[in-house]
């Protein structure tokens, strides 16, 4: 039997609905897509590319205080993880079930790792927008550790969001930079959970709050041909 492979993107669709992630991984029936936008992926290849010129001489400047932190200086490693083939893998062996990831950046202080991810949004924050990547900075820290590394259990997202333009196609970022407490256990949780729907042959009910299910139930029950 092939492994189950799960990322911390597709255990979030579990979460949202469990009949949605049942589907897809054990019936070969994925919610429909959309249209992905481009510019979120060029623009984390800028943000990335800005850090790296950083390494090995301090922190940028959308770090500054942070105290006893520095950049990660293994570019080998941390070119695996950013790369969406490789990633950081955990084969639990237990379950037989794979778990991979694609991080952004590593910080370090004290030896111990600390997770940083990099996040455009089109306007401000809210006071509770950290805490709708709060599973993925949890899958993170998780695998980290799963590789046999120590973290702090915690941390950060970064945030980037237009401000202004000043000239002809130069467009001003304002950043803000957010501390989040993480929880590698209630990953592992959520693992163990994931991989535990997907092997039950009968579905899990389907989460009140799925649009994909609500638009599946009310067009079963029209009557005609679509």
């Amino acid at each position: 039997m092939e492994h189950i492979k799960l990322s911390p993107s597709s255990i979030s669709v579990f979460r949202d609905c469990p009949l949605c992630f049942w589907l897809e991984h054990a019936r070969g029936i994925k919610r429909p897509g959309g249209i992905f936008p481009s510019l979120p992926s060029g623009m984390d290849r800028i943000f990335k590319n800005n850090f790296d010129s950083f390494r090995g001489k301090g922190l940028p400047p959308e770090l500054f205080g942070l105290d006893g932190i520095k950049l990660f200086d293994d570019m080998k490693l941390l070119g695996d993880w950013r790369n969406n083939r490789r990633g950081i893998i955990y084969h639990d062996k237990t379950t037989d079930a794979v778990l991979k990831g694609v991080i952004d950046e590593i910080l370090v202080k004290d030896g111990k790792f600390i997770i940083l991810d990099f996040k455009t949004r089109g306007y401000p924050l809210k006071e509770d927008t950290h805490k709708y990547y709060q599973g993925q900075l949890d899958f993170y820290t998780y695998l980290l550790e799963m590789n046999g590394h120590e973290t702090e259990h915690y941390g950060y997202l970064l945030f980037y969001y237009p401000d202004k333009i000043v000239g002809k196609g130069v467009i001003v970022f304002d950043t803000k930079l957010v501390r989040v407490e993480t929880f590698p256990k209630n990953a592992e949780k959520m693992f163990r959970d994931a991989i535990e729907c997907i092997r039950n042959p009968e579905p899990p009910n389907a989460s009140s709050g799925c649009e994909y299910c609500r638009y599946f139930a009310g067009r079963s029950g029209m009557k005609g041909t679509f």
